[in-house]
Order: C-alpha cells, then structure tokens, then sequence
C-alpha cells in the first residue's frame, strides 16, 4: 500500500520541535494578554468579603436599612447625596501597597487600595479631631457595635457628658461611633483617631464639630468587613488638590 506523506516526512524534526514551542509560547502570551485585559484590580483584604461594586452596583439595597445583631441601621437617602459620596471604586494613583487605607480629610474621602490605579472610595465626614492628626498608624483594634466614651477634652466643654466617662456610652441606634469603629495606633501609643459609623448620615461629605472619621453605618461594616487587623492607615497631611 502506498503510503501518504504527512507534514511531518516533509518538516525536519528540529523545526517542528521548534513550530510546536513557538505555537505554545504565542497561545500562553495571548492568554495572559487576555486575563491582564480583565483584570482592573488586585484582590485583597479579607476572605470572604462582598464583591466591590461595579456598573450594575444596587445601591438601593447596598443603603437599605440594614439588620445587624440586635439592631437595625436605618436606610440612608443615598440619592439626595452627590454621587461621588456613593461607595464606588475609582481611579486612584498612589505609591502604597493595595490593602492600604487613605484617608484624604480635605476632600472627605477615604480610599481603600486595590491596586492597579484603582481604589474603593467612601464618603466621609471629618471632625476637628480629624484635621488634629495626620500620618501613618495601623489598625490595632476593630470593634462592632462599640462603647463611647467622651475624651476628657469634649468633657470639659460639655460636662453633662461627664456620666459617659466611667462606663461608656451604650451601644446602639445613638451610640456617636455607630456601628462599628477602628481605632489607630502607632506602636504602643493609640492615637485616639477613629474611622467609625455616625448616627448622623447628614454630615458625610462635610466638616463637622466633633468626631474623626465617620462613615454611613452601611459603608463603615462594609469597610470593616474587608480589612485585617493591623492595616496601615494613611491620613493625608495636605490637600492633594492645593496647588504646591
């Protein structure tokens, strides 16, 4: 029987070894070519944590009123806030690791990094103590559902507070920290600055009278809910809109 010739009686062995490597090598390329396409950005913080929000993002339910223990925040009127107060990932360039948290209190915002130029953003109100303390520290300790106590300064200007000093201020719907807070440290030294929930939804996007760093009780359990402890916390020291 005669026999057909196939591509290989006509190929020399060395090139088709080389043919099939090069074929390999091109369809791996256009293979990471293609995932580094879909990726925009790098997935860190806690397992098991919500997905970020994306285009179809239900905000309706992401600000509905939320059950939680024994009790429930109430839904925000999210929609009578400019949208950029809205959790949403945005382009953000920063030279710190993803997972790092960036607190900008000139703009009121804070940026959770995801790395690729890209961040999860919330809105924030900032209170004196905010504009009080800039640098670097890391999340020592993450309480829900938190005690207040008043600082002996606050005190001092409102002694009716006095009775909140030795037992704290209870947890729940009117508790000042809200939902939840983490507090920074740096070493052994807590600097006495909080990132917390606020039972005052209003003052988001705006400089207040008191307080550090609030969030709407929806966005602060979500925040709470990704990062680890000891996670680094940047709190600008300048406006990164001023001009230089």
């Amino acid at each position: 029987m005669k026999r057909t010739k196939s591509l290989n009686d006509t190929v020399p062995a060395q090139e088709n070894v080389f043919s099939r490597r090069f074929l390999l090598a091109g369809s791996l390329a256009l293979a990471g070519s293609a995932l580094a396409g879909c990726q925009t950005a790098t997935i860190v913080g806690l397992p098991d944590q919500a997905e970020l929000p994306g285009e179809e993002f239900d905000y309706a339910s992401a600000y509905a009123a939320l059950p939680d223990g024994d009790f429930t925040w109430p839904a925000i009127n999210y929609k009578k806030f400019d949208k950029q107060y809205w959790r949403q990932v945005v382009e953000y360039k920063t030279r710190e690791k993803p997972g790092t948290i960036v607190v900008d209190p000139y703009n009121n915002f804070l940026y959770w990094t995801l790395g690729n130029n890209k961040a999860l953003r919330y809105g924030i109100g900032v209170g004196r103590a905010g504009f009080a303390w800039s640098g670097e520290a890391l999340i020592r300790v993450k309480r829900p559902h938190p005690i207040w106590r008043p600082p002996r300064e606050m005190i001092a200007r409102k002694p009716s507070l006095e009775r909140y000093w030795e037992k704290g201020f209870p947890a729940g719907l009117r508790n000042p920290l809200g939902a939840r807070a983490m507090d920074l440290w740096q070493g052994a030294t807590d600097t006495l600055y909080r990132i917390h929930g606020t039972n005052q939804p209003n003052s988001i996007g705006k400089s207040v009278s008191s307080g550090c760093i609030r969030m709407w009780q929806q966005d602060v359990i979500d925040l709470f809910n990704r990062v680890p402890l000891r996670t680094k916390v940047v709190v600008l020291q300048k406006d990164p809109n001023a001009e230089a």
